[in-house]
């Protein structure tokens, strides 16, 4: 037996559709809007927050500055990488030894480093600045090396007047370097074909997907050398006389702090409290060292915060279907 058909059971066809349809509507709008005016509250209160933080970020650094008359031994410290961006770049460690030198209370400066190199650049910026404090403020400046201080390291250690260093802390490296890889010859196996093209015969010098040709062999190990012999003048002027020169002296390689004392590398074994209180005789040590802005850091990570919330918001809107 056939059931009547009973129009209640389709709300499409019974007469009350127009309004189901109309009240889903209404109640999707007011959802919408209510998500839209949490988010808008959201966003002002994190502002909000944000200045605040802002504000307390920049009394508390101005609060930090570093003027202390009282007799001290200013510390820069240089550690990791020294590179463009990092916090042992040029821009932050030449602004934090300018403070150093100009505090009339710091009785001399000491940097102490703990890194195994980088830029040749950044640290010829270094060393050229140290040398014109020097100058400039007829105050004296040390190296306390920890645990390493090679390469773009030492060539900012031999600008101080002494170079401090633990009896096995690794010293020296005094080269150059230009590395990378070359996959011709494994892209012959595989048979695959390089496509390059340029405007300009040399542009595709450094391509590792492209064979190295002799000329540009030499070019690349000329200039190595002249950067190289850039790297060997700042140590001989640095230095002086008491550089024992050997044939392996320039050659890269790096040496023990026993062995660097030996070679003239270094001057003696000594740790930061050691200077401050036997050298500097001003035992209180002030920190000088630019670290990474806390305000700037706090942009960043609320940016990120602000782009991840919004995303989640737009993905919580209803939708109608």
């Amino acid at each position: 037996m056939t059931e009547p058909h009973n129009p209640e059971k389709d709300p499409s066809e019974g007469p009350g559709w127009e309004r189901s349809t109309l009240e889903k509507l209404a109640f999707a709008s007011l959802a919408e809007q209510r998500t839209a005016r949490r988010w808008r509250n959201f966003v002002r209160l994190a502002w909000l927050v944000f200045f605040v933080a802002l504000v307390w970020a920049a009394v508390n650094q101005s609060g930090a500055s570093k003027d202390v008359s009282t007799p001290h031994t200013a510390v820069v410290e240089i550690k990791g990488e020294i590179a463009s961006g990092a916090e042992a770049s040029a821009e932050l460690i030449v602004a934090a030894l300018r403070a150093a030198f100009e505090d009339a209370g710091a009785k001399a400066v000491v940097v102490l480093i703990n890194s195994p190199g980088g830029s040749p650049v950044q640290a010829g910026i270094i060393n050229d600045e140290i040398r014109r404090l020097k100058a400039k403020h007829k105050k004296p400046i040390y190296a306390v090396v920890e645990d390493t201080c090679a390469s773009a390291a030492y060539y900012i250690a031999v600008a101080a007047d002494k170079i401090f260093v633990d009896k096995a802390s690794i010293v020296g490296s005094i080269g150059v370097l230009m590395d990378g890889f070359g996959f011709t010859g494994l892209m012959d196996k595989l048979g695959v074909e390089r496509r390059l093209m340029t405007a300009g015969v040399n542009k595709g010098f450094l391509d590792p997907f492209s064979p190295q040709t002799e000329k540009h062999r030499a070019f690349a190990q000329t200039m190595l050398d002249q950067i190289h012999q850039q790297f060997i003048d700042a140590v001989k002027a640095g230095r002086g006389k008491r550089l024992r020169e050997t044939p392996e002296t320039f050659s890269g390689l790096f040496w023990s702090g026993q062995q660097a004392i030996e070679l003239g590398l270094a001057d003696q074994f000594g740790s930061l409290d050691y200077v401050a209180r036997e050298v500097v005789k001003a035992e209180e040590i002030v920190d000088y060292t630019r670290r990474e802005n806390v305000a700037e850091r706090l942009a960043k990570r609320f940016g990120a915060a602000m782009g991840e919330g919004a995303v989640h918001a737009l993905q919580s809107i209803p939708a109608l279907h």
